[in-house]
């Protein structure tokens, strides 16, 4: 009877890191509605100021998009983020891109997963802005998600989002 009382309570916490350096922006400031009025999901942007991408946490590649543009990651506690490299990218089908992971592989917070012509995407793409978003937040209705107040990021070293829950 008492137990419930004096019960621990053991809530889990997951750091999301920058997956790139450069300025970061509300994900409702997107020029996109899937991803400004949050279709996929939770989230934050990033206008890169360089053209790598790293692992924004410990976990297992779960989808590269074909033209390379887009890597899908699921933590260990299950949260699956998707980092989207600027706007329309798909149309570019691979150009500009270059992708250091395949589907199913194990990665490492910090570790290097893509490498994108940053100066090929902005000419040749709607926006580079990359919107970094919590595709299982949409189900995850008992989690919440705590997003940086920094105006910059530092790509691996600083954390972007906080997700707390069970």
């Amino acid at each position: 009877m008492f137990k419930k009382w004096f019960k621990k309570e053991n809530k889990k916490q997951l750091d999301i890191y920058a997956p790139l350096s450069g300025k970061v922006f509300p994900l409702e400031e997107v020029p996109d509605p899937v991803f400004g009025q949050k279709m996929m999901g939770e989230g934050l942007a990033i206008l890169p100021y360089d053209g790598q991408v790293f692992s924004p946490v410990d976990g297992e590649i779960v989808q590269v998009i074909k033209s390379k543009h887009a890597i899908g990651i699921r933590a260990h506690d299950g949260t699956e983020i998707l980092i989207h490299v600027g706007l329309e990218t798909v149309e570019l089908k691979g150009e500009g891109f270059n992708v250091h992971i395949e589907n199913g592989d194990t990665v490492k917070t910090g570790e290097l997963i893509m490498t994108f012509d940053l100066e090929f995407i902005k000419q040749h793409a709607k926006d580079i802005i990359t919107p970094i978003v919590i595709t299982s937040s949409l189900n995850d209705t008992n989690k919440e998600y705590v997003v940086t107040d920094a105006t910059e990021v530092k790509a691996a070293d600083s954390i972007l989002l906080t997700v707390k829950g069970q």
